[in-house]
């Protein structure tokens, strides 16, 4: 027995294998979430390269106060397992093929990787290599626990922890907050009170009469959506598939960051509406669309009960815009009232920050009707189909992965010439490619120190990567040209689109 009471094998030069024993206060089984349906469905139609949705973390642990022993660690990440449900519940598949169900556990084993270097920055890098090699295999959703964990130490003292899950145990919200307390268990010991719910307490509440009665209203959201917008966003191949078929282009701009903070605070909408608009607006005109349909990626924690959460609480919504007049084709039929642009502003004249305040709107909307079972919202869809004869569906996601929205600093807007030194740091690259992505177009937004990181993951037999390139710094050309206080016309969106990052080649 290693100390702290748990057993050590070895796994190879430099690692051991650690089995850390948890046990937690209850047992049950209940139907997943409604969270969990919508990434289980996901995960299906993705499989077998379905380890594109596992999350990744690493947590230093050097950083301040007195580094843990890996005793202290261990125990950390056993307090972790009990402390989270989420981290204890597997997958319960259906022998007759029904819908999956979750299945909580009290106690049992979690073999976790214990890795050791020579000093710390050999331990970073060893940190990076365990999280690339932790995540890059599926679960096995039925009988592995829904986290993979490593610990790096030098010496007795642990430098780096390294978390590797499953997202129907956590969504990127989740993730934080399992990096919060063990961060916690760590150095105090503790991670104060328990979180207010359970992902099996959740899923009984959604499956009630209240939770059915709300997602009902949520899908008349959506059918209305559905109604107003384009069939798919990308309805014909334009290019033989590359090999593999999905490229994921990114673009890393300090520019953007800061244009992205100016227009909002300009136009009083946040930020993440400024970029999915312009995300809209270009693949509207990319594909010949008067109006967008895009399906923002929703994290549903405005419940304080939800915040500290672990589990998969995101699930899509449905944005839609009309990008020729500026108004949004709301529940029912028509514009709703007050959410046109100014009535002086006609078609030819509409520039992108016009957008901005219709879109605002129709984003709340979207972000309301986000909570529903995916069960009802596939049945919906496949109504539509057989009443259309064609499949419904956008094939366009935007996934802004911030935790929060950095505010315009403080003092004068950017200039045109300050943003225009600040694009000459821009970087390109296609950093990705895998041959199979449930989607067409699935737009990423993260931070990178002072810069936005947009990386657009695409069917190339839609979008091929010259494509991909041209999305991406159109987004930032729209969004520094309205700070820079030349507002693109939506007219020319398209010539901007043929144009966009050419110079820069």
């Amino acid at each position: 027995m290693a100390e702290g009471g748990v057993e050590a094998g070895r796994a190879g030069f430099g690692e051991e294998t650690v089995a850390v024993e948890f046990g937690g206060d209850r047992t049950g089984r209940a139907p997943l979430t409604w969270g969990q349906r919508a990434i289980w469905h996901a995960i299906r139609r993705t499989a077998p390269n379905d380890h594109y949705f596992n999350i990744g973390r690493v947590l230093p642990l050097a950083d301040r106060g007195r580094p843990a022993t890996v005793a202290e660690a261990v125990r950390a990440v056993a307090a972790l397992m009990e402390r989270h449900e989420a981290l204890r519940t597997r997958l319960e598949l259906s022998s007759d093929g029904g819908e999956a169900a979750q299945d909580l556990a009290a106690t049992g084993t979690l073999p976790v990787t214990l890795a050791h270097a020579p000093d710390e920055a050999e331990a970073e890098r060893t940190a990076h290599v365990l999280l690339d090699r932790l995540s890059a295999t599926r679960f096995a959703y039925a009988s592995e626990w829904p986290v993979r964990a490593a610990l790096v130490a030098v010496g007795d003292r642990v430098t780096h922890a390294v978390l590797a899950l499953c997202h129907l145990a956590a969504d990127g919200h989740g993730a934080e907050v399992l990096v919060r307390d063990l961060r916690l268990l760590v150095r105090r010991g503790s991670a104060g009170r328990p979180p207010a719910t359970t992902p099996l307490d959740l899923a009984r509440e959604q499956h009630g009469e209240t939770g059915r009665r709300r997602g009902a209203a949520a899908l008349t959201h959506w059918e209305a959506g559905y109604r107003a917008a384009p069939a798919t966003m990308f309805p014909a191949p334009v290019a033989e598939p590359r090999a593999p078929r999905f490229w994921t282009g990114r673009i890393v701009s300090p520019a953007l960051a800061r244009a992205v903070a100016a227009v909002a605070t300009a136009h009083r909408v946040s930020g993440s509406t400024v970029l999915l608009t312009a995300a809209a607006v270009l693949v509207a005109a990319g594909q010949g669309h008067r109006t967008a349909a895009v399906m923002p990626i929703v994290g549903n924690r405005t419940s304080a009960a939800h915040r500290d959460l672990v589990t998969t609480l995101s699930q899509d919504g449905l944005f839609v815009l009309d990008t020729c007049t500026g108004t949004d084709p709301g529940p029912g039929t028509g514009t709703d009232p007050g959410t046109g642009t100014d009535p002086g502003t006609t078609p030819d004249t509409l520039s992108f920050t016009d957008l901005l305040p219709t879109a605002y709107r129709a984003a709340l909307r979207a972000y309301r009707a986000a909570v529903y079972d995916p069960v009802e919202w596939d049945a919906l869809g496949e109504r539509l189909r057989t009443e259309s004869g064609t499949e419904v569906h956008p094939y366009c996601c935007f996934n802004d992965m911030r935790l929060v929205e950095r505010p315009a600093p403080p003092g004068p807007a950017p200039t045109a010439a300050g943003l225009a030194e600040l694009r000459d740091r821009t970087v390109f690259g296609f950093p990705a490619t895998q041959e199979r992505v449930a989607c067409r177009y699935c737009l990423h937004i993260t931070e990178e120190g002072d810069a936005l990181a947009v990386s657009l993951t695409a069917d190339t037999v839609y979008l091929p990567p010259e494509m991909i390139r041209a999305h991406l710094y159109g987004i930032e050309e729209l969004v520094v040209a309205s700070a820079s206080g030349r507002a693109p016309l939506l007219t020319g969106v398209g010539e901007l689109l043929e144009t966009a990052g050419k110079a820069r080649a």
